[in-house]
Parts: structure tokens; C-alpha cells; sequence
């Protein structure tokens, strides 16, 4: 595991950076056209604090290059980076090395359906890589090549990191190998961009640009608080990283299983306004609103109900949402909870065992060609209000594919991630088993919603 060895005057580097047009004020002010020495000193201390911080780091970044297969019709993200357009298409990423035997941490959607991964060090040598697991639901993946030796990065803590210091961000943005800029930790907890289904972000005005997925962000002790994920608009300048916390406590599930285990209440939620809170009866002092609750997941089980605000699990206060989601997040599934919960004007504890939030990721456990025999490489998951509202959709679909298996049937038949399931053999879909049923005998006549326009696709198990 390296270490940074960084002298200390830098800590002070906001002052430093702006010291030699702002020490001029003092009273032994220096000559007109004369260099403040001190002034100086201290700001070159900051640089060197910049370019150590770059050079240390540096060597635990890695280059990905992917190759993916894809219909003639069907182009690869602007953010992927990918050039082309049907055939195999190439596009390229970010990642860090976890662990000296070759684990490597980047984005899913680096890496999603690629049909070949490589990966490339800073000193120049390049291994194939496999998928070892991918969790879409934070958009991670982990990856694996055959070396020994690698300079590891070292985490921080995103959790006390605060809004205003110092970040570097190290990737290949446009193809451009260990580009770094700098910039602030402009905001955390960022939420509802409808990106990904657990959204807990850092926000930065470092610049990120296609190419930098997946790559890190750090801070001026050269440690990583977050892994780059996505920017909002082309050159906005709003960058945005998911949490060290968080890519912790994933990558070690998929290192170890290839899946994800994660603890689930089964509501969706909102913030609660003044209001909302005079109309659900209680004082406007925060807390999570409950706006639905999954039928026979824990939350119902446990009595809970629409309108409904949680305001503490066990000790820990809910001013918003994303207080309630990082905090169940911190619990294992199965794992017994009391929480605190305001309804109308009265206040109760409510016992509750935490679920398994449910996963329908298309590549589990390393195994890219695997796919349910069944499903024909077909990964579903059913409309809840949560993900209707995230992904903005108002029509009567209430199934949608979350995940395609590279080189599967369902792949073979140009289903994509996105599609939504309205009819199975001309039966309307009202749930998954619906389509596990049409699929039963290995074929079926899907009728599919994909964006503004609606088809019929047969879909056929292979011999």
C-alpha cells in the first residue's frame, strides 16, 4: 500500500493559492513590482503539494480499453467515450487497483457487455482483464488481471471529507492517459439525478470528461474519496463521484461472491416540505416521507405506510432521504432495526428486519455468457413508484429490462436495457413471472416499449 510523504505547509493552501495578490494589503507591503518571497514560498508549497499528490497516486490508476459487440443501429454512450457505430465498437476507461494481486475497481457502465477488457498500467504494460462482478445499482465493477506487485490505492473517508477542500481527479479522459485537474468538493449526499438506483454522490468542479469513469477522486493526502461516475451536460463543469464509503463496502462483496447483499426496507421515499408536513399532520423538523411501500417487503410487513415519516433507525437522527438510504445501506440484510416513525401527530418505534434489496444485474459472479435458461439472458425488474419517478415514466408498463446478457438469446434478439415488457404472447405483463411463463416452452413474441415507440420481438432460445 503506498503512502504519501507531503510536508505540511499546505494545509493552509486556499490562503497560499491567493497569497500573492492578497499579501500585498500587510504592512510591509513590498515595492511595487517586487516578489513577495513569502507569498511565494507558500504557494509553491501548495504546487508541490499538487504534483506529489499526482505522482503518488498516479501509479495505482489504470487505463481500460473495451471492446463491445453491438447492433448496427445502436451506438455506445457519449460518456462511455466509445467511437463507432454497430459491429465491435471501442470505448475506453478508468479504473484503480484495489489490491496488489490485481483487483481493479472501476464504473459498470466502463464495462458493461464488453466482450473484451484491457487493462493498461501507468508503466506501460497492458493484461487482459475479466469481469469479476458488477453492481448496476451503484454502477461498480470489479475486474481482475493476472499480476502481483501493484501499487494499491488507499482510501479515505468521504463521510468527513468537507465541502470546500481540495480534490484531484486522475483518469484518461478523450483516450488521454493519468490526465489530473483539480478542483473543490463542491457538495455530498447529491441525490435524485435518476443516473443510478443508489445515488449518495460527491460533487466536484474538478473537471471530468468521457474517459474518466471510473477513475478516483482524492484528496491532498493522496487517499481516494470517490470513484469519478458521471458529469451533468458536456463541460458544465459538475462532476460527480460515488463515495469511498460506498465503493468499499461493494467492491469487498464482489471480490468475495461477485453479487451484492444489501439491506432493503422496501419503500421508496421523498423529502418532507412544510407543507407536507402540516398536511401529514406533524411539525416540519425533517425526516424521510414514505410515498410507497413494496407489498410484502419489510416495511409493509413491519405495518408501515404511505404518508408515513421516518425520522431516526435506531440512534441515528433522518433530517432527508439520503440520511435514510446511507444509513440502511450501513446494515446487513436480515439485520433487526428499530425505527422511528411519525405518523399524524403521534410519534412510535417500529421494529423492522431488514430484506434483501432485490438485484437484477445481467453479469453475476464473473460468469459473462451465464444467463437463466429460462429468461433467455433476460434481467427484470418490476416498476415500483420509486422508479417510475426516477426514470420519469407515466405509461402502464410494470416491467422493464434492467440487464442483457453478452451473447445471449435475448441479446442475440436486440433487446436492450431500458426496454419496458408491455405484453408476453399477446398476455399483458402485469409482473415478471408473466414473462418467465411465455418463455417457459423457449420462445415467446414480446411486445416492447423503447422510448417513444412501441414493436413486437420475437425472442427464441438458441439450440
Amino acid at each position: 500500500m503506498f503512502r504519501t510523504t507531503l510536508r505540511q505547509p499546505w494545509l493552509i493552501a486556499l490562503g497560499a493559492a491567493l497569497a500573492v495578490s492578497t499579501l500585498g494589503t500587510a504592512s510591509a507591503s513590498p515595492k511595487k513590482g517586487a516578489i513577495d518571497e513569502d507569498a511565494l514560498s507558500r504557494a509553491v508549497a501548495f504546487e508541490t503539494a499538487l504534483t506529489d499528490v499526482a505522482e503518488s497516486v498516479s501509479p495505482s490508476v489504470v487505463s481500460i480499453q473495451v471492446e463491445v459487440t453491438r447492433p448496427q443501429n445502436e451506438g455506445l454512450p457519449f460518456f462511455f467515450g466509445g467511437q463507432g457505430r454497430g459491429g465491435i465498437v471501442r470505448g475506453g476507461g478508468s479504473g484503480i487497483i484495489l489490491r496488489s494481486d490485481g483487483y481493479i475497481l472501476t464504473n459498470n457502465h466502463v464495462v458493461h457487455q464488453a466482450s473484451r477488457i484491457e487493462v493498461r498500467l501507468k508503466d506501460g504494460k497492458s493484461f487482459p482483464a475479466k469481469l469479476v462482478g458488477a453492481d448496476s445499482a451503484t454502477d461498480l465493477a470489479m475486474l481482475k488481471i493476472d499480476a502481483r506487485g501493484l501499487p494499491q490505492a488507499e482510501f479515505g473517508s468521504s463521510e468527513k471529507a468537507r465541502v470546500g477542500q481540495f480534490v484531484i481527479a486522475i483518469g484518461s479522459p478523450f483516450g488521454l492517459d493519468y490526465t489530473v485537474t483539480t478542483g473543490v468538493l463542491s457538495a455530498k449526499g447529491r441525490a435524485g439525478i435518476g443516473a443510478n438506483e443508489i445515488e449518495d454522490y460527491l460533487q466536484t468542479d474538478a473537471s471530468i470528461n468521457p474517459g474518466n469513469s471510473g477513475g478516483p477522486l482524492v484528496n491532498l493526502h493522496g487517499r481516494v474519496l470517490g470513484i469519478n461516475t458521471m458529469i451533468i451536460g458536456r463541460g458544465s463543469g459538475i462532476g460527480f463521484a460515488i463515495p469511498a464509503e460506498i465503493a468499499q463496502r461493494v467492491a469487498r462483496q464482489l471480490i468475495e461472491s461477485g453479487t451484492v447483499k444489501r439491506a432493503w426496507l422496501g419503500v421508496s421515499f421523498q423529502e418532507i416540505t412544510p407543507e407536507l408536513a402540516a398536511h401529514f399532520g406533524g411539525s416540519f423538523d425533517g425526516g424521510a416521507l414514505i410515498n410507497g411501500v413494496i407489498p410484502q417487503g419489510p416495511a409493509d410487513k413491519a405495518g408501515l405506510q404511505a404518508g408515513d415519516v421516518i425520522t431516526a433507525v435506531g440512534e441515528q437522527k433522518i433530517r432527508e432521504g439520503t440520511d435514510l438510504l446511507r444509513t440502511v445501506l450501513r446494515h446487513g440484510v436480515g439485520e433487526r432495526l428499530t425505527l422511528e416513525v411519525r405518523r399524524g401527530n403521534k410519534t412510535k418505534k417500529v421494529p423492522l428486519v431488514t430484506g434483501q434489496r432485490p438485484s437484477e444485474d445481467g453479469v453475476q459472479q464473473g460468469q459473462q455468457g451465464a444467463q437463466d435458461n429460462h429468461m433467455l439472458g433476460l434481467a427484470l425488474e418490476e416498476m415500483t413508484p420509486r422508479l417510475r419517478e426516477r426514470f420519469r415514466y407515466e405509461g402502464d408498463g410494470q416491467v422493464f429490462v434492467r440487464g442483457v446478457t453478452p451473447g445471449s438469446d435475448a441479446d442475440r434478439a436486440g433487446l436492450r436495457p431500458g426496454d419496458i415488457i408491455l405484453q408476453a404472447d399477446r398476455q399483458l405483463v402485469r409482473s415478471i413471472g408473466d414473462v418467465r411463463a411465455a418463455l417457459k416452452d423457449g420462445k415467446a413474441v414480446l411486445y416492447v416499449e423503447r422510448e417513444s415507440r412501441r414493436f413486437f420481438q420475437p425472442i427464441t432460445r438458441s439450440k
